[in-house]
């Protein structure tokens, strides 16, 4: 990333810390934002492109990337701690990710949701909270094109940053102990898909037939930090024949 003047900008050094004896987090802000989303994304371009062994996955969040590596292959790598490795990586990491990279397009993913009704049980509270019609929240919950700042509390579930306010809602006081796969809800500021049965309490306000998680498949998530996300509003035949086709 550049200043105005072209610049290279010195961004404050994250945190560092353990997590166990096979794991290292970076702490980058106590508050998402979107320079902290762009800094996450450019260590995980790095590391998608390193190949040190014993390094063994990363998991990027709302403010932390926290790296995973087998401690017996990453201590024989010059005779190091392994943490003290680890800690070497995380440094040439960031280092490179505040070298001026190429722009690259995110990848945009389109998500039918066919809203209210049955499929969508939460969009008149939703609506009553706003002081919104119900049509109304369909339309702005559809505007934005959301940012995947994390994939978590369940595989392959996004958490999907660039809610408006106007529509933000708390979650519900008494969590359902199971919600269907492809519901989305509103939780406070934040928007999401349930990508499996799980129990929950978000507001759920629609429903695609989409499947966000495919264990079968060589990517089973459907998403990634770092895509982005529209939602399409579909009619209830559509979704109807959509969700045969993903069946």
């Amino acid at each position: 990333m550049q200043n105005r003047r072209g610049g290279q900008i010195q961004w404050s050094q994250p945190q560092i810390y353990p997590l166990g004896d096979s794991g290292i987090v970076l702490q980058f802000s106590r508050v998402y934002n979107t320079e902290v989303q762009q800094r996450i994304q450019a260590c995980c371009a790095y590391l998608d492109q390193l190949q040190v062994p014993g390094l063994l996955e990363y998991v990027p969040a709302y403010t932390t990337l926290t790296l995973y590596y087998n401690p017996w292959l990453m201590s024989e790598q010059g005779r190091l701690d392994p943490y003290v490795r680890m800690t070497e990586i995380a440094q040439a990491m960031l280092a490179q990710a505040q070298t001026p990279q190429p722009k690259i397009a995110p990848t945009l993913v389109e998500i039918p949701v066919c809203y209210g009704g049955k499929l969508g049980p939460d969009l008149e509270e939703v609506a009553r909270y706003a002081g919104l019609s119900e049509a109304e929240v369909i339309q702005i919950h559809c505007e934005p094109e959301y940012v995947v700042a994390m994939v978590g509390f369940a595989p392959g579930f996004p958490y999907l940053a660039g809610l408006n306010e106007q529509i933000a809602t708390p979650r519900k006081s008494q969590p359902r102990t199971l919600v269907p796969a492809g519901s989305v809800g509103i939780a406070g500021q934040q928007t999401g898909v349930y990508s499996i049965p799980t129990p929950g309490g978000w507001q759920l306000i629609g429903r695609t037939p989409r499947r966000l998680f495919r264990p079968r498949q060589e990517n089973p998530s459907l998403l990634r930090a770092g895509n982005q996300v529209r939602f399409v509003p579909i009619t209830a035949a559509e979704f109807e024949q959509q969700n045969k086709h993903e069946s």
